[in-house]
């Protein structure tokens, strides 16, 4: 459900990027939410049951502008990182104080983790990984929670995850990025599959991790990916 209804929307286009909303057959969200839902909070729930394996990809911090790992912010503080560590402990901070804009350690890092679905930069890192793990990169579906942005979806259908309503997109692996070019700020979609099935890319609004659910090869790559700071969690673990 939308609990932020924004106003001074403009009517969301029919491509998102160059990915094409979707006003009728909604089946391709169907064939992934029959997959079930796990509890809400979750990983299950965020990159959908049922796939042998998952990784949490952590959105990086940064240092003028540069993205920072968070085992390079632990280091510096004490703590360390571990699969289901939440961002306001590795810093040493209360939840409730973890955006304060004066936080942040000289020369080490200066920016929060971003909040919300997949970041451009993180995005970009990932695409060929999951590119070499599907059959059918050039069919993909996505989910855009319809609360994102300044574009009002309310004319399309949406399917339904925990907690949020989604509109559905399609179109190629290697376009997913490609809402940055209708404004740099446009937040990129929370879902991701492929028309194979062979795994699940999620992420949310209050999240400063992606999740992926797939092979044990495809987690397996991830975790050694060079430009990704992965780390194996399981479908019951909560989400961060």
């Amino acid at each position: 459900m939308n609990d932020f209804p924004l106003v001074d929307q403009e009517p969301a286009p029919q491509w998102y990027g160059r990915l094409h909303v979707q006003t009728g057959d909604l089946s391709p969200a169907g064939r992934l939410t029959g997959l079930g839902q796990g509890a809400f909070g979750t990983v299950a729930a965020i990159a959908a049951p049922g796939f042998p394996a998952y990784a949490r990809v952590l959105h990086p911090a940064a240092l003028d502008e540069r993205p920072v790992r968070w085992s390079t912010v632990a280091a510096a503080h004490g703590t360390r990182v571990t699969p289901v560590v939440r961002w306001h402990e590795v810093v040493g901070t209360d939840r409730d104080f973890v955006n304060r804009s004066d936080q942040g350690l000289p020369g080490v890092w200066d920016e929060h983790p971003e909040e919300g679905p997949t970041p451009p930069d993180v995005a970009r890192a990932l695409l060929p990984v999951l590119a070499r793990h599907t059959g059918t990169p050039d069919r993909c579906w996505f989910g855009l929670w319809c609360g994102y942005g300044r574009w009002d979806f309310g004319r399309f259908p949406t399917f339904e995850t925990p907690g949020r309503d989604e509109v559905l997109l399609a179109g190629r692996l290697r376009d997913a990025v490609s809402p940055v070019s209708l404004d740099e700020f446009a937040q990129l979609p929370d879902l991701w599959w492929p028309q194979d099935l062979a795994w699940c890319l999620g992420g949310d609004v209050d999240l400063v991790s992606t999740y992926v659910g797939g092979s044990p090869e495809l987690i397996a790559d991830l975790l050694s990916a060079p430009d990704l700071e992965a780390h194996p969690v399981t479908p019951d673990d909560h989400v961060g």
